[in-house]
């Protein structure tokens, strides 16, 4: 009982994240802003990382620590789940070389922009259907790989058992949200993607 209030300000902090990305991702947002500042949304994206990436460290570091580990696993099981952790690492560098990582990051777009070239059509980001190499496994394939990498933990403490159930609540109902807009954007060709493809998780059988 002593932990519940350290239990639920990590909740209440990373839900504050969440909510935060979601509302500058969406796509309302982003129309909103294109009729107000027209061309000058190439800049949105890079501003979105920063403002992410400022809440994310916020939310980690403000959550309370409390020294109580769930368990701290003997060798050679360690060594195993430590393996794990190094494959999920090159699964996202796998994933990285199917993703423009300059597009992603906000730089192509303002590169467009100087070179008045952008198109206010793309808001912050030109996007494409990728349906090749892990995106052939399943859909969000960073969120997977993201999800193995953070809960493959040769040591569990409870801070971050609680962080990484927010993480993958977080990537789970991201993945709804970002799916809405891309169907809206590619229609009937996502559709059948989603139809032919998992979201996160790998099918097994």
């Amino acid at each position: 009982m002593i932990y519940l209030g350290d239990i639920f300000l990590t909740l209440v902090l990373f839900s504050f994240f969440g909510l935060i990305h979601s509302f500058l991702a969406s796509r309302k947002l982003k129309d909103k802003l294109a009729e107000k500042i027209g061309d000058s949304i190439a800049f949105y994206r890079l501003f979105y990382n920063f403002i992410s990436l400022i809440t994310f460290i916020a939310a980690y570091s403000l959550s309370p620590k409390p020294d109580v580990i769930i368990y701290d696993l003997d060798s050679p099981f360690d060594i195993i789940i430590f393996a794990v952790q190094v494959l999920s690492l090159m699964g996202l560098y796998w994933v990285s070389r199917y993703i423009n990582m300059k597009e992603f990051l906000g730089i192509n777009q303002i590169k467009r922009f100087m070179a008045d070239q952008y198109d206010i059509e793309d808001r912050d980001e030109k996007l494409e259907l990728i349906n090749r190499g892990p995106f052939k496994i399943v859909r969000h394939p960073v969120y997977f790989f993201a999800i193995i990498f953070l809960g493959a933990r040769p040591q569990m403490d409870l801070f971050y058992l609680v962080f990484f159930v927010c993480m993958t609540a977080y990537f789970i109902a991201g993945s709804y949200f970002e799916e809405k807009k891309l169907v809206k954007v590619f229609g009937q060709k996502y559709i059948d993607y989603q139809n032919n493809v998992p979201r996160i998780f790998p099918k097994i059988f």
